[in-house]
């Protein structure tokens, strides 16, 4: 298993993460609709974690810590 690590997130990551877990009005045209703010976080995960070196899928809250702090699964990053 993996050690988790803690990781703090600045004001404009924190912000970019919000604003994908928002739903937005749309309309449906051609039967494709956009991605569900579920899909859109999971994605902002993801790019964090690419950004700051841990695996967006294992990031956890910290309890009694502000939300820009969490804990995650390091991963190496290429050069």
């Amino acid at each position: 298993m993996t050690e988790r690590r803690e990781y703090q997130m600045s004001a404009a990551q924190l912000k970019t993460l919000l604003d994908a877990c928002r739903p937005v009005p749309y309309l449906v045209f051609g039967g494709v609709e956009p991605r569900s703010p579920q899909e859109n976080a999971n994605a902002a995960w993801a790019d964090l974690g690419r950004q700051m070196g841990f695996d967006g899928k294992t990031a956890k809250p910290i309890p009694g810590r502000g939300p820009d702090w969490f804990t995650a699964e390091p991963v190496e990053v290429a050069p």
